[in-house]
């Protein structure tokens, strides 16, 4: 028969404990993974990736009237800066685009407005308590994109 020696038992029960500990902490990392999985199927967090409202009405019909306004505003600059020095063309050039940004803030505020009141119009049907810009998520979330750009568009 084999005889062990006191180390030789402490080593084999230190081994034995270890593979214990290991396989409980496979078992529970096993565990969590599939509980993510389904958290993130289930997951009241819904994401909207804001970039694609460029393709709405009220947003195209802003870039043609802004597009109108910059045209009007290079057309008015070159006639009145005409007879100015390049200091006054500066601060008059500085002037209109600053007057552009504003008008464009101005025009876009209503529809942000919307944008933001159908995002939360879809994201309450769809039982949905945060929505994120879609940039901004790494991983997981409801893309209530497409529903809220179908919204818009009624």
């Amino acid at each position: 028969m084999v005889q062990l020696k006191k180390a030789h038992v402490k080593i084999i029960s230190v081994i034995i404990a270890l593979v214990f500990v290991g396989s409980v902490v496979a078992l529970a990392l096993s565990q969590s993974n599939s509980s993510i999985a389904s958290a993130a199927a289930s997951s009241n967090v819904g994401v909207v990736d804001y970039q694609q409202f460029g393709s709405i009405k009220d947003i195209t019909d802003i870039q043609a009237q802004m597009e109108q306004a910059a045209k009007d505003a290079q057309k008015e600059f070159e006639e009145k800066s005409a007879n100015m020095n390049d200091q006054q063309k500066q601060e008059y050039y500085q002037q209109t685009m600053q007057r552009l940004q504003q008008q464009q803030n101005d025009m876009m505020e209503p529809v942000r407005q919307k944008i933001e009141a159908a995002v939360k119009e879809v994201a309450d049907a769809k039982g949905i308590t945060v929505v994120l810009n879609k940039e901004a998520v790494v991983y997981g979330g409801t893309d209530l994109t497409q529903d809220v750009i179908k919204k818009l568009n009624k």
